[in-house]
């Protein structure tokens, strides 16, 4: 029997029942670099027309973006240099900059899903996403302590989703077991799927 599949196609409302894949505003997430600061934008130079802010200017481009059906942002800090060391400690505090980001974004805009980046390197002062050990090694397992602690303070700032993206074995059921034990059942791990050489790629390198 001849199979004639443009039955399907012949016209936008049939097609809109039947089409495979849909990219809808609402499944995009907008990614923010967030300075220190106040009223500051920042160019990146690897991409021209994007920039970083300062909460208070991220503040307003999020409440636009949200307004025009985006309903997700994702925040990566940029950390003045004075602030990384070997271990990374600026991450554990509590009133650090990605922290105050996602306490004023989730109280200006709590529909606004926020998701975090937990990760090492924007915190270490060499650069490397986990501690580095006597033998110049990455020590996984103490690493993973940390992120999992990173975790609950961003559950405990309001944070929708955290994003691991420092690839240390473990790190996965270890956020998800201290989330739990902290009672942030509710917070949600994102995977990091996929990863390409891209332009795209180069202003993550420079936080």
């Amino acid at each position: 029997m001849l199979r004639r599949p443009r039955r399907n196609r012949k016209s936008f409302a049939i097609r809109s029942l039947v089409q495979e894949t849909t990219l809808l505003k609402s499944d995009l997430v907008a990614p923010f670099f967030v300075i220190e600061g106040k009223q500051k934008k920042e160019h990146l130079p690897q991409l021209p027309g994007c920039f970083r802010f300062s909460i208070d200017l991220l503040l307003e481009e999020a409440k636009k973006l949200h307004a025009q059906g985006l309903q997700a942002i994702a925040l990566f800090p940029v950390v003045d240099k004075a602030k990384k060391n070997d271990l990374g400690s600026y991450a554990l505090e509590n009133d650090n900059l990605i922290i105050r980001a996602i306490q004023e974004i989730k109280a200006a805009i709590p529909t606004l899903c926020v998701i975090s980046d937990i990760a090492l390197d924007p915190y270490t002062s060499h650069g490397h996403d986990g501690i580095i050990n006597a033998s110049q090694d990455v020590a996984n397992d103490q690493t993973v302590e940390i992120l999992a602690q990173m975790s609950i303070l961003h559950a405990k700032a309001g944070v929708d989703m955290v994003a691991p993206s420092d690839m240390m074995d473990g790190r996965v059921q270890k956020i998800r077991e201290g989330l739990d034990s902290e009672n942030f059942q509710d917070v949600s791990i994102l995977s990091y799927a996929a990863k390409y050489t891209s332009s795209l790629y180069a202003p993550y390198r420079d936080t």
